[in-house]
């Protein structure tokens, strides 16, 4: 198979005034994070997740100022953030929706759940509304085997999801009650 090959030295990062890494977390990592550790590429993860969490994503700027913060080359901050699936490089919805793939959800039809959230929302796997209210993801384990199909709606587990359930639960965000 042939390397396929993007234009990454030409690549443009769109820019903010303000800094998404902010004094407040720069003075976190400094006084938290970097006294544990012996180099400051170890403290990527950490500088990663504060940025996430006070952002939902790790906008490309956000990289750059880690990379600068921390004495790295950009290269080992993309490289780090995009080998997890924890960090998100693009922004995503209000309300996460991740479906469980694995086989005992794949036997209990986890195909007829994520078929009926792609009808509801009218968006694929991966994709998000165009209001920015979901994104709909697919994980490997859930850890819910023995009451598949399983799916994670922001921090709250749907056990034995039915199609018809996960829609019900998709109304009620919209509505309000969820």
């Amino acid at each position: 198979m042939a390397w396929i090959t993007k234009p990454s030295a030409t690549a443009r990062i769109e820019r903010r005034d303000q800094p998404y890494l902010t004094a407040e977390m720069r003075n976190t990592l400094t006084t938290r994070y970097l006294p544990r550790y012996e180099t400051t590429h170890a403290a990527l993860l950490p500088a990663l997740h504060e940025v996430q969490h006070a952002y939902g994503w790790v906008p490309p700027q956000a990289m750059l100022e880690i990379a600068e913060f921390l004495k790295l080359k950009p290269s080992q901050v993309i490289d780090t953030a995009s080998f997890y699936e924890e960090y998100w490089l693009k922004p995503k919805g209000k309300h996460l929706i991740s479906i469980c793939r694995s086989i005992a959800c794949e036997f209990c039809g986890h195909e007829k759940v994520t078929q009926a959230v792609k009808d509801r929302l009218g968006i694929d796997v991966g994709e998000t509304t165009d209001d920015g209210m979901f994104t709909l993801i697919e994980l490997e384990c859930l850890g819910s085997c023995g009451t598949a199909p399983a799916v994670l709606v922001d921090e709250h587990l749907c056990e034995c999801t039915t199609p018809e359930g996960i829609v019900k639960a998709i109304d009620e965000i919209y509505a309000g009650k969820h």
